[in-house]
């Protein structure tokens, strides 16, 4: 009998141990907003349990790396822009691009019509505000190929070191700021300021635009099956709240607003970048587009004298995830 009651719970334990749900922790490259709603409709939606996955979503902030937190082992999985993925592959940091939600780049610079600029050339002699932390990489590598100095003079931009706000245009700091479409462009014109008082700039337009919000994690992670599998299970769920986000704009907002603890977003706002997130997310099934990386990788490496990264990454995707995912 104390075998047969032995048996029995192990055989209990057994089933209990299977039931429990892989945990997965993505870090965020900000705060909670609806550039990150494709993961919390996968959370809110059950489509992360389905995949018998216990995920937490670790928001971003000023103050937070995502490749230092991936490094330190604070998150198994992170989201971040190409640029600074493969600035920290040359230095020493193994990211792999596993999956690439995003298609096409949000980033542009928004300019007071009023200074004359109507192309990049006028560019020269102007204070442009720039995000730094990996976000700088593009603005640098598209000056680089316009033959623009960012060291200031007449002949050169001078480059504001801008923080993650638009007050540097409002107030007449800088001529130009970094914005992206879907959140800085509309806090300008929630300012009071009209689209006819402005002149933007897409990269995606200018033909330097890079890969952004990939999903990374570390090459050493990958050399473990039951890792992989989870990742698997992780970007098809994923791709699955993102598909739904963008057939469901509204509710994928009403959803990331249910999980903003710090209660700093408005449903206007919301709704609004989630209609723009959803024309970037357009066209990508979650596997990334070679030509897309080509295309960044050569916008980085025209960096002329101090170019971004020195040479083509090898190793830096793998298509290995996205083929078991969405088959």
């Amino acid at each position: 009998m104390k075998h047969l009651l032995t048996a029995a719970a192990f055989t209990l334990g057994a089933v209990g141990a299977a039931q429990a749900s892989d945990e997965v922790r993505l870090q965020l490259q900000w705060v909670t907003q609806a550039q990150f709603a494709g993961y919390y409709v996968a959370l809110d939606k059950g489509f992360y349990s389905e995949e018998d996955l216990d995920v937490t979503i670790l928001p971003g902030g000023p103050d937070i790396a995502p490749p230092q937190v991936l490094a330190g082992g604070g998150a198994d999985v992170m989201l971040n822009w190409m640029p600074s993925a493969l600035a920290a592959r040359e230095r020493g940091l193994p990211l792999v691009n596993i999956a690439q939600p995003f298609k096409s780049s949000g980033l542009m610079l928004t300019c007071w019509k009023d200074t004359g600029i109507t192309s990049p050339a006028d560019f020269k002699g102007k204070t442009i505000g720039v995000w730094f932390f990996g976000n700088e990489y593009p603005f640098l590598s598209w000056m680089s190929q316009e033959g623009i100095s960012t060291d200031g003079g007449e002949d050169g931009v001078t480059v504001l070191k801008q923080a993650f706000n638009v007050d540097p245009l409002l107030q007449r700091q800088a001529d130009c700021i970094s914005t992206m479409t879907y959140n800085e462009y509309g806090q300008v014109l929630d300012a009071g300021v009209s689209e006819d008082e402005l002149v933007t700039f897409r990269y995606e337009d200018q033909g330097v635009a890079t890969l952004e919000d990939g999903i990374y994690t570390l090459e050493e992670n990958l050399e473990d099956p039951a890792f992989q599998d989870r990742m698997v299970r992780f970007v098809r769920a994923s791709m699955k709240g993102w598909k739904y986000a963008e057939s469901h704009p509204d509710e994928a907002a009403e959803i990331v607003l249910d999980n903003d603890a710090s209660g700093a977003q408005t449903e206007a706002h919301q709704k609004r970048m989630m209609g723009e997130i959803a024309k970037l997310t357009a066209g990508s099934n979650g596997a990334l587009d070679p030509a897309d990386f080509d295309r960044t990788v050569e916008t980085l490496l025209g960096g002329g004298s101090d170019p971004v990264i020195t040479k083509v990454p090898e190793g830096a995707w793998t298509h290995a995830i996205t083929d078991a995912a969405l088959k």
